[in-house]
Order: structure tokens, then C-alpha cells, then sequence
């Protein structure tokens, strides 16, 4: 859905106004002066007041519910609501890791109420930013993460993450489906590869919108929002699962490291591996939308990188078995 607007040159402040008023609806520009929502009801709405808003402050607007013949594509379209969010998260995430550092910089005996204060704000951000991720984000499984991290160690008594609830056991990762959202990339990509390669060599995979999926029996989500393997702390899915998995193996611990420093964006690790291991994933993403494929040229990838590491610490490499 488009908005197309012209707005009058007095006064000065209108143009900011109207900024900021499409920032908070998640609008992205397409060109100078049109910008775009999903279709929908909810976004049709927003568009209307904000319409009406600057047709009565002497602007002209016009809305409408279009089609990209050429030039633009839809998947061209999500990348621009993706990267917006991805922008947001970021600075979420930046904060979210100066917030931790101050908190351990804190004596407990001091009182916390300041940087509680600040965590409700930054909470509240990630909240109005995940609701205007309309395309579930890359960057929001890190911010998450953080956060959920920082809610825990704020809280007065230790207390188990909501989601170890209903952690399964260790021994019970065998035969089950393994669900996560589409438009697979580096973290979810290797934690397929890890599943196949260590845990389950049959296992199935199962690929969801990222929004308002209930899982079915057998399943187990993965790196996607209420996973039982996603981010927590500053860790991502793959060192999560890894742990959980109980994959004590100084090869993998590199690979972890690699894709922490890919998919976090910290640079904790500082793998001199990533830069490259980047490049490769985003030209199998760029090259298909097929997430099946994705994590089968990904897995080669991964594979080589296991073999190189295991060399290097004189640890022969796992064969991998025929399905």
C-alpha cells in the first residue's frame, strides 16, 4: 500500500512531523515522498488519518493499493522494511550490551532503580519495533535475546528462563521435526547443518511465517521467537543448541564463534573466518529463496569448515553416514 504525498514548503516543522509520523507506522520510502505499508486493513487505516492529516495542513496525498510490474519487486520490498527494522534492532542490541556491562559493573548493595528505568525503556522499544517487523527481522533474535538476558539478571531472585519449561531432554532430540522461519540465513542454516550432522541424521526440517505459528506435537522451533533453541544473552541459536546439545568439541566451538560473529554483528569473537563465511551465505541467499536449498548448499559450507578445524587440533573428522 502507497502513500504519495506533497507537502506544502510552511511550516518548516510539518516535514519532520510527517517523518516521524511515518517512522512510528514502520512505513518505508520507495522514492522521495512515496512510501509504503503492508496490504492491509490496519495499514489502509494508519494511511487515511495520515492522509487526512496532511491534506488539512495544506499538503496534497494520494493512497493506493499497487502492484510492482518492474523495477521493484516484493522481495525487493521486504528488504527495505527488514533493513529498517535491522537498523533499530541494532542500536536495541548496542544498548542492550552497555546496559549488561554497567550492571556488572554495579555493586548489588547499590540501589538498581536507575538501571531498571533504563531497561523498561529499551523493553519498550524493542516492543514498538517488533510490532512494526512485519517481515520478523534478522536482528530481532539477537535483540531478544539480550533482553531476555538483562530481564534475568535484574530480577530479584534467580529464576529459570520461561522457555526451560518445556526444554526438552537432551535424549529426546531424536525424530523430531525441527521448525523455523523462512528465509533461513547463517545461524538457522547451521543450526540445520548441527541437527543433521550430530544429533539427529534423519531429522526433518519445517519452515513457518514468522509470526503466530503454534507449534504441532514433535516439533521443535528454532531460532524464531518463544523457540526452545534461540538466542539467550548475548549467545546465538547455534552456541545455544550446541550447549543444550551437550556437543563438547573444540571444531564446533570455532564454527559457533563464527557464526556469533556473523549473525551478532559484535565482533566478540573478532574470527578473522567471518568476513568470508559472510560472503559465502549471502551469495547462497541471494542466489535462491529456496530455504530447502539454502541449508543443503550450506551444509557444504559448514562440512568443510568442520574438516579444516578438526585438522588443525589433529581430531579426525566425523564421516558422515549415507541416508
Amino acid at each position: 500500500m502507497l502513500l504519495i504525498h506533497q507537502l506544502p514548503a510552511k511550516p518548516a516543522y510539518l516535514r519532520v512531523k510527517i517523518w516521524r509520523r511515518l517512522q512510528a507506522l514502520g512505513a518505508v520510502a520507495v522514492k522521495n515522498a512515496v512510501h509504503a505499508l503492508p496490504s492491509s486493513e490496519g495499514s489502509q487505516e494508519d494511511f487515511e488519518w495520515l492522509l487526512k492529516e496532511i491534506v488539512d495542513s495544506g499538503g496534497e496525498a494520494v493512497l493506493c493499493d499497487a502492484q510492482f510490474i518492474d523495477g521493484l519487486t516484493d522481495a525487493d520490498i521486504r528488504e527495505l522494511f527488514n533493513a529498517a527494522r535491522d537498523a533499530d534492532y541494532a542500536e536495541i542490541a548496542e544498548e542492550a550490551r552497555a546496559l549488561s556491562a554497567k550492571l556488572s559493573e554495579t555493586p548489588i548493595t547499590e540501589s538498581r532503580s536507575d538501571l531498571k528505568a533504563q531497561f523498561s525503556r529499551l523493553k519498550n522499544r524493542y516492543a514498538q519495533n517488533a510490532g512494526i517487523d512485519f517481515f520478523d527481522a534478522n536482528g530481532r533474535q539477537s535483540a531478544d535475546g539480550l533482553l531476555r538476558g538483562l530481564e534475568q539478571t535484574l530480577a530479584e531472585e534467580s529464576i529459570e528462563p520461561a522457555a526451560s519449561e518445556h526444554m526438552p531432554s537432551t535424549k529426546n532430540l531424536i525424530g523430531r521435526v525441527w521448525v523455523t522461519r523462512i528465509g533461513v540465513h547463517v545461524d538457522r542454516i547451521g543450526c540445520a547443518w548441527l541437527v543433521r550432522r550430530f544429533i539427529d541424521k534423519q531429522a526433518r526440517f519445517k519452515f513457518v511465517p514468522p509470526k503466530g505459528y503454534v507449534p504441532e506435537q514433535n516439533e521443535l522451533r528454532f531460532d524464531m521467537f518463544d523457540a526452545e533453541f534461540t538466542h539467550e544473552g548475548d549467545r546465538c541459536s547455534f552456541e545455544v543448541l550446541m550447549t543444550r546439545a551437550c556437543l563438547d568439541d573444540l571444531a564446533l566451538t570455532a564454527i559457533a564463534e563464527i557464526v556469533h560473529d556473523i549473525d551478532l554483528k559484535d565482533g566478540k569473537f573478532g574470527r578473522e573466518e567471518a568476513a568470508g563465511i559472510k560472503t559465502l551465505i549471502n551469495g547462497i541467499c541471494a542466489d535462491t529463496r529456496d530455504d530447502d536449498e539454502r541449508l543443503a548448499r550450506g551444509a557444504a559450507i559448514f562440512d568443510n569448515l568442520y574438516a579444516v578445524f578438526s585438522r588443525k587440533r589433529g581430531v579426525k573428522p566425523e564421516r558422515k553416514t549415507e541416508s
